[in-house]
């Protein structure tokens, strides 16, 4: 197919495609002299990120942004673009830009720049602006909410125009959300004329690091990337049972590596892979919810997170690599878990997979699965340790002699790659009769990886931040783009290297101006989004949404989890990944933690946003509004409700991972003790989310009884949270009276937190009590080491009062206030490990699995009979 673009099976699912696409791209495509702007201006747009992304700036002494100038810029040409390239009505003026959409687009790009025109004059009179201050940003709010609907359709746009309203409606809300209300002023400085409102941190993710991978996708996707991706996945998996759905599992992942949406997803992977699942037999209904399913936990895998990767580096304070770490295992067992979901599928249907030509050995078969396991692994070990190494013995003369050797590396796999025949565009209307050879269809792409070398080099090695890191990565794609025809055409003797060159600039200025039409509905998400989190800044709704999770949930912890589960759910249906993240983690995350602590559960803060964003995610399919869903019905021709449905049944093993690791931090990689208690969690973390999925499923070797799908469904829990049976047994901590402190700081080690309760008077004057983790530092005494804490204390009778907290320290950071108490100290306590548990589990498992075996050896027979 034409460059990649999707085509369905008939015009109206063509039509209803089209209409996904220009949510996703741009939607009008334009003739004339409109269409040379809408070429321009993204070009241009996507030339200023690569410049200020660059260290070009600093080593010329020219053309050096602030952030704050670099965002208003950003949102410029996203406001510019969502006039210009999407139409006020859907289906109207889609070739040609009326006048008066000139005239928004350039009143947009006027109040989004704002900031950058006067600058210095707005720096002179911060909270005090002037009339012309208060047009241009009262106007830039109205404009940002028309471009959102644009661009993106109306949830989003709803969302903040019901912030902006409550903002400004306090007094007259109901008394559990009542707050005293904000002038249009105070509204206008605050959202549009600083950085707490729409050019706070999430534009600021989106400016820096956000537009360069979406770049870097475009390119990856010209240059032949996304059909390598899944045809290799067809050559790998197209022979088993229900092969191309699993093929569209491995084809989503890899494609949500690079995305930032669950609906680019869909309708990029999904125009082959569901066309293709129909085929051997797959409903349409769900064919669709499989690709929803994985198009939806494309969003949730490392690196790139559909953004949100970086967001959470903002919020959580910690580093990219450590966001990666935590999120790698639920997302791993998450996919894998989908895929034997398929497999499932397929053999209820009674499946075959597709014949394969030249049909490999079982030791064949087996080398591939371990090359494909472990390929990525591999290539990230090789490179930190297999050439990190070299960083240490040639210092800053490494980057001179890897260079070479990197572009040396790369020629040879272009040249290796000449050597088999080019990979075809798929068609998903030919039959499915057979599958590409595995071996050469691998070995035509090996390039494609080498980008990957170099953003891993420069983030674990370099050390780089995730914005130089990705540049480089992008400009070495850029590199390949331009150079792999016309290395393809010497090698093979066309004597075409000029044509080929050729053909090369123009798929990089494509890519370009593509890369920069996708960053449009993302660039003005989380400018919209800034609305939200600049409402929750001016207002404080973020203290009283705990006050109404905590009401509705009778103090329940679980209940709470629940709740705000469903909350996330509901503030994330129609967002954007990044603005869906934005909107759930300002306002759900501080909830977990602040009940959670109150309920003696301490939660690190990655857990709480990874709890959040799993479940804002999760909205893209849950129906009425699940928009993946939407775009995966409009291409397998189902209901886009049912589909809804079907995907999020198959959903729910990912809606049960956030819970898991809230309670188990150690799915995160948090708390591990070494290589054994890796191994344990990841053996313990796989096999229960497929005992899971199999018990979702009602199907296992075969057809399960109820009572097997309970039995399942236990020994899912206990693999997961083995210590809430061992608890029972072997408590896990105990509480001693807070009078005995001193006795217990000597205890712990240097650096390790204490665990207190304490209660008091907050400083909104409401009477608490809640758990903290206090980390103490070395000290002479543990007086001394309480002190260097920043916390004094004092007993008056069986009570020990805070008589000071130090401004700055740990304990004011953990929200100890003075003329508090400590009234318990929780000290771990010696047990045999709850891994323990895992034994019966695994016996009950092998008693299940033996009854369905003997059961399905039984059908056979009798089918045979």
């Amino acid at each position: 197919m034409a460059n990649g673009e999707p085509r369905a099976n008939n015009p109206q699912e063509q039509a209803n495609v089209d209409e996904f696409l220009q949510t996703e791209s741009g939607g009008r495509a334009a003739t004339g002299p409109a269409a040379v702007i809408l070429f321009l201006v993204p070009l241009c747009w996507s030339l200023f990120q690569l410049w200020i992304a660059s260290p070009l700036p600093y080593l010329v002494d020219f053309g050096i942004f602030n952030s704050t100038e670099a965002r208003s810029i950003h949102l410029a040409f996203a406001a510019f673009l969502s006039f210009a390239a999407f139409p006020m009505i859907k289906g109207k003026h889609v070739d040609r830009v009326p006048v008066y959409d000139w005239v928004l687009a350039l009143a947009a790009a006027f109040s989004a720049s704002y900031l950058y025109i006067f600058y210095d004059q707005l720096a002179t009179r911060p909270g005090a602006p002037i009339l012309q201050d208060m047009i241009v940003a009262l106007g830039g709010l109205v404009l940002l909410l028309e471009a959102t609907r644009r661009s993106l359709g109306l949830p989003l746009t709803i969302v903040a125009a019901v912030f902006i309203t409550y903002a400004l409606a306090g007094p007259y809300m109901p008394d559990v959300i009542s707050h005293k209300g904000a002038s249009l002023e105070k509204l206008a400085s605050h959202q549009w004329l600083g950085t707490e409102g729409v050019f706070g941190v999430a534009l600021g993710v989106s400016t820096s690091f956000v537009f360069l991978f979406v770049l870097f996708g475009a390119l990856l996707e010209r240059a032949g990337a996304g059909n390598y991706f899944i045809q290799v996945a067809y050559a790998l998996l197209g022979h088993m049972r229900g092969g191309p759905a699993k093929a569209a599992v491995v084809s989503s992942g890899l494609s949500g590596v690079i995305s930032g949406s669950s609906i680019a997803n869909v309708v990029t992977t999904g125009t082959f892979t569901i066309p293709l699942m129909k085929r051997v037999g797959f409903p349409a209904t769900k064919a669709g919810a499989v690709e929803v399913a994985a198009s939806t936990n494309g969003q949730l895998t490392p690196p790139i997170m559909g953004a949100a990767a970086f967001l959470m580096v903002e919020y959580v304070g910690i580093s990219y690599l450590e966001v990666i770490k935590h999120a790698i295992l639920p997302a791993l067992i998450s996919y894998v878990a989908l895929i034997y979901i398929v497999h499932l599928e397929a053999c209820k249907l009674k499946m075959q997979g597709v014949e394969r030509l030249n049909r490999p050995t079982m030791a064949q078969r087996m080398l591939n699965w371990v090359v494909l396991a472990l390929g990525l692994c591999v290539l990230t070990l090789v490179v930190y340790y297999g050439v990190g190494w070299t960083k240490d013995v040639l210092g800053a003369a490494a980057v001179w002699v890897l260079g070479p050797l990197l572009l040396a590396v790369y020629i040879g796999l272009v040249w290796y790659a000449t050597r088999f025949p080019e990979l075809p565009e798929d068609d998903p209307e030919m039959a499915m009769d057979e599958l590409p050879p595995v071996g050469p269809t691998v070995k035509t792409g090996l390039y494609f990886l080498l980008p990957v070398v170099v953003l891993v080099w420069c983030l674990t090695v370099e050390r780089f931040s995730p914005q130089l890191s990705a540049f480089w990565a992008t400009v070495f794609m850029v590199f390949i783009v331009l150079t792999q025809r016309p290395l393809k055409a010497f090698f093979h003797k066309h004597g075409q290297l000029g044509q080929s060159f050729s053909t090369g600039v123009g798929d990089l200025l494509h890519s370009l101006v593509t890369g920069a039409r996708n960053m449009v509905g993302i660039g003005v998400a989380t400018a919209t989004a800034g609305i939200v989190v600049g409402t929750v800044t001016l207002t404080g709704i973020g203290l009283v949404m705990t006050q109404f999770v905590e009401f509705i949930s009778g103090g329940n912890l679980l209940l709470m989890l629940v709740f705000t589960a469903l909350i996330s759910l509901i503030l994330g249906m129609g967002l954007p990944t990044t603005a869906n993240y934005i909107v759930v983690s300002t306002l759900m995350a501080p909830v977990i933690v602040t009940l959670g602590a109150q309920n003696g559960l301490i939660v690190p803060l990655i857990a709480v946003h990874l709890f959040v964003f799993y479940f804002g995610i999760l909205a893209d399919d849950t129906p009425p509004v699940g928009l993946a869903a939407y775009a995966a019905a409009a291409i397998s021709g189902a209901d886009p409700i049912r589909t809804g449905i079907q995907g999020f049944t198959y959903d729910i093993r990912t809606a049960i991972l956030p819970f898991m690791f809230i309670f188990n931090t150690q799915l995160l990689l948090i708390g591990l003790s070494g290589w054994f208690d890796l191994l344990v969690t990841i053996f313990s973390a796989v096999t229960a989310m497929l005992v899971f999925s199999a018990a979702t499923q009602g199907f296992w070797f075969t057809r399960s009884h109820k009572w097997e799908t309970a039995l399942l469904l236990l020994i899912t829990f206990t693999l997961f949270r083995p210590g809430f049976w061992w608890d029972m047994v072997y408590p896990e901590t105990a509480d001693y009276p807070g009078t005995e402190i001193m006795a217990h700081v000597d205890q712990v080690p240097a650096g390790e937190p204490l665990v207190i309760k304490a209660s008091g008077m907050s400083v909104d004057g409401e009477d608490i009590s809640t758990y903290v983790k206090l980390p103490l530092p070395a000290g002479d005494s543990p007086s001394d080491r309480l002190m260097q804490a920043g916390l004094e204390l004092s007993q008056n009778g069986d009570q020990m009062v805070v008589d000071f907290v130090g401004f700055g320290s740990a304990a004011e950071d953990a929200g100890i206030y003075f003329g508090w108490t400590v009234d318990a100290v929780q000290v771990e306590l010696e047990r045999p490990p709850k891994e323990l548990m895992f034994i019966p589990a695994l016996l009950l498992l092998g008693v299940v699995a033996y009854g369905q075996l003997r059961r399905r050896s039984r059908e056979e027979l009798a089918e045979t009979a």
